[in-house]
């Protein structure tokens, strides 16, 4: 599943947890939306890395 189905779904747990009162599921969403932010950060850091791993090839090679 996507970062973001992750996060929307996590915020869905969270907002019927604070409505029925049920703290475990409201906890639950809160969980998903963290790891799906951590994921979204790990990615982005990844393709970055990436990035500059090419652009450090292209100055090498020139």
């Amino acid at each position: 599943m996507s970062d973001a189905m992750d996060k929307a779904k996590g915020r869905l747990k969270e907002i019927a947890g604070k409505i029925t009162g049920h703290e475990r599921l409201e906890a639950e969403g809160k969980t998903d939306q963290t790891k799906a932010k951590l994921r979204q950060k790990a990615t982005s850091m990844r393709h970055r890395a990436e990035g500059i791993v090419d652009s450090l090839k292209r100055d090498h090679r020139s």
